[in-house]
């Protein structure tokens, strides 16, 4: 009976990719070395752990609304599911190194992206379960089908800067904002009213109106 086990050696921007991409690269190891693994449908839950990790004060005021105040972390700080994925491993012996390909998005509704847009530097506390299961040859040299215990799991350090690049690559100087239809017709209108070409002068024009209504007489004369 093989005995996996999974290691997350690094990770990096997938170049090239139609859609924002980090690539762990696993290295799957087999017990006994000789026996020939044929392949593996592994299935992966990919979760971020932020207990794990130390935050500036920067960044604890951009995780409010993950989290709430500091002083409720103690309750509110949770794992984080990121994603549930799978990868088709191919026939190896020994062991192999893989890319886990992670799909990922700049959608500020999504609790992952909040959370990696609101870093600064470091790194990112991730855990990986493995399921699944592998085709291998038996002793005999017959076909063997077994699953992949629950038990198999292994954590990573993603550098902050990989996510960071990864979509400056893919949104240079940009951000994605999806709004409710109501909302977008209430700034386009805006928008057109006052004549204004681009997306981002009709939201520094209506914050900056929202910043003088809110300034004091005193705030006004000086």
């Amino acid at each position: 009976m093989p005995e996996l086990h999974f290691q997350i050696e690094g990770a990096e921007a997938v170049p090239h990719a139609a859609t924002p991409l980090i690539a762990l690269k696993l290295r799957i190891t087999n017990f006994p070395a000789t026996e020939t693994i044929h392949a593996i449908t592994l299935r992966c839950q990919v979760q971020i752990e932020p207990a794990k990790r130390r935050y500036v004060p920067n960044e604890q005021e951009k995780l409010l609304d993950l989290f709430g105040t500091p002083e409720r972390w103690a309750r509110t700080v949770k794992p984080l599911l990121w994603m549930n994925t799978s990868i088709a491993v191919p026939r190896f012996t020994g062991e192999l190194l893989a890319d886990l390909e992670l799909p990922c998005t700049f959608d500020f509704n999504v609790a992952a992206t909040k959370y990696f847009h609101a870093l600064d530097s470091g790194d990112i506390p991730v855990a990986v379960m493995f399921s699944g299961t592998l085709f291998y040859e038996g002793s005999n040299g017959a076909l063997q089908i077994s699953q992949v215990p629950w038990d198999r799991e292994c954590s990573y350090r993603l550098p902050v800067s990989v996510w960071k690049d990864m979509m400056e690559m893919h949104h240079p100087n940009s951000a994605w904002l999806c709004l409710r239809r109501d909302a977008f017709e209430q700034l386009y209108n805006y928008k057109v009213r006052h004549g204004l070409p681009t997306w981002e002068q009709a939201i520094a024009r209506a914050l900056a109106s929202e910043s003088a209504l809110a300034k004091t007489p005193e705030e006004v004369e000086a």
